[in-house]
């Protein structure tokens, strides 16, 4: 190793010297030169206390944190496995109304379907001689099948928009996890009911 000392005198002469300093030695003098403490590498008891500490943390974790982790998914696996069927509960349940509205309407229609038979029968019969009472009979008999079959047509719509109204509710309260307006969930129940029948 070199080392370059300067000194400037009065008379602006510069000066440079050079020592030379042993590499093997380390010093002038020739005395050998210890390589001491490594500062990175940590020590054997900072090891020990370090290890233990890890190993007690993950004692502690397995012991008290990962029941608690798994006890807490587990709780809400369960709760969206309740919510799914409930879900498909109440699909299921709507499925159902609207068959039995389009069973009630099938009975309805052919029940009006055959009082009117039976008034064109009455009316072949008697037309000769009662032209005019037949036609007034006929008259009331559609009049009244049709107020039956708007009165059974209005209940069972009314008790499908409620619960197309409720399976709505209940999907939309799962899938954004706010309860939607009644109002406005019963005007598209009932403009999608009038769409579908246009």
């Amino acid at each position: 190793m070199l080392t370059a000392f300067v000194n400037i005198n009065s008379s602006a002469q510069v000066r440079v010297t050079f020592d030379v300093v042993s590499a093997e030695t380390g010093s002038e003098e020739g005395a050998p030169v210890s390589a001491g403490p490594n500062p990175i590498a940590p020590e054997i008891k900072e090891l020990a206390w370090g290890a233990g500490s890890f190993i007690v943390f993950l004692f502690f974790m397995r012991l008290f944190l990962v029941p608690k982790v798994r006890k807490g998914m587990a709780s809400r696996y369960e709760s969206i496995q309740a919510d799914h069927e409930y879900a498909s509960a109440t699909r299921d349940g709507a499925k159902q109304d609207v068959s039995r509205y389009e069973s009630a309407i099938a009975e309805i229609r052919s029940e009006a379907a055959r009082r009117l038979e039976t008034a064109r029968q009455t009316l072949d019969k008697e037309r000769q001689e009662k032209v005019a009472q037949v036609n007034a009979q006929i008259a009331q008999r559609r009049a009244a099948a049709e107020a039956e079959v708007a009165a059974a047509r209005a209940a069972a719509q009314s008790q499908i928009v409620t619960a197309v109204g409720a399976v709505t509710t209940r999907a939309t309260q799962i899938a954004v996890g706010v309860s939607p307006d009644a109002a406005i969930v019963s005007r598209s129940v009932q403009q999608a009911m009038e769409g579908t029948r246009s």
